[in-house]
């Protein structure tokens, strides 16, 4: 039987990323038990004291255990955390220790969403690739550059050292476990309990694309805003460079550095998500949107549109405009 830790955080945290893994894997034991079969896992919430923590005002979890008791665990599951990061981080730093201790004893550790802020505090992150919700990683980025932020993934699994994305693909992880630490029937059968879309792993449709204007380069985030504003149009770099009198490698070097993303892959990105509000809404054909943010090749536009979403633009149309669900 695996022994699973469930955290339970100083400060504000995501109720369902502490009662979700909680109550998921003692479902599973009842799964189990109908079928004849021995329960799987033992699970607690563990804290740093035995204090009860409340959450948003109104929610109390009171831990089983806290770290200084529990001498050995299997899996260790940080949770979701909420508020300024580096407040968050200093909250909980007490956890850390624990938690590199019962990594060292052969334990496996998993953070959900921006649990993984937690999780990179540690430094088991370095060198390491990992995934949270795509809304905070240029935070993620900023604060954690050792780690290979992977934030269109699902799930990131490290030799053992598991990460999630964005609010509830927290279910996909553990479903993903569940498959590992017992069979593929067992997870399918969860699944279907609890509705869950298995194997699913990227959350790329889901990104929306603002850009990262909080840096200090002036001449940037003024490209940035020249990008927005005229994505309908055909734009270089040659042309941005020479338009704010700075050198192009130059100016390419200033802008990654600033936005974490290329120049061309900035104005993809705003076209890209341009068209996307307008499949949302607008019954326009592919081709008639393509031109409208700028495109004029097809193929360039679909296979750009895929890279960054994950679907075609038509599967993306289907999926998320309301006159085509309901045709």
């Amino acid at each position: 039987m695996k022994h699973i830790s469930v955290l339970v955080p100083r400060g504000d945290a995501a109720l369902g990323t502490i009662e979700g893994p909680f109550k998921f894997f003692l479902f599973v034991n009842d799964f189990l038990a109908a079928m004849g079969r021995a329960p799987a896992f033992d699970v607690q919430l563990v804290g740093m004291t035995a204090d009860p923590q409340k959450y948003s005002g109104v929610f109390t979890v009171v831990p089983d255990v806290t770290i200084q008791d529990l001498k050995k665990t299997d899996l260790v599951i940080i949770p979701a955390v909420n508020g300024d990061r580096d407040s968050v981080i200093e909250m909980n730093k007490s956890f850390f220790p624990w938690i590199i201790e019962q990594h060292e004893k052969g334990a496996e550790v998993a953070s959900l969403c921006v649990g993984a802020f937690l999780l990179a505090a540690t430094g088991m992150l370095n060198g390491k690739s990992c995934t949270t919700h795509w809304m905070s990683a240029p935070d993620f980025k900023n604060m954690f550059p050792e780690v290979n932020l992977m934030d269109n993934r699902i799930i990131t699994d490290e030799n053992g050292v598991y990460t999630s994305g964005g609010a509830n693909t927290f279910w996909n992880l553990l479903v993903y476990l569940v498959e590992k630490y017992i069979d593929r029937q067992m997870a399918i059968y969860t699944t279907k309990f609890f509705m869950i879309e298995i194997d699913r792993n990227t959350q790329s449709p889901f990104i929306m694309f603002t850009g990262q204007k909080e840096h200090e380069d002036e001449e940037v985030r003024k490209a940035q805003e020249f990008i927005e504003r005229s994505f309908q149009d055909k734009i270089t770099v040659d042309q941005l460079s020479e338009m704010f009198a700075i050198g192009r490698r130059s100016f390419e070097r200033r802008f990654k550095k600033a936005t974490s993303n290329s120049v061309v892959e900035y104005i993809q990105r705003v076209k890209i998500e341009a068209a996307k509000k307008s499949f949302e809404v607008s019954r326009k054909n592919v081709t008639e949107l393509m031109y409208e943010v700028g495109y004029t090749d097809t193929k360039a536009f679909r296979s750009t549109f895929k890279k960054i979403t994950g679907l075609s633009p038509n599967e993306y149309r289907n999926k998320y405009n309301k006159s085509q669900i309901s045709a």
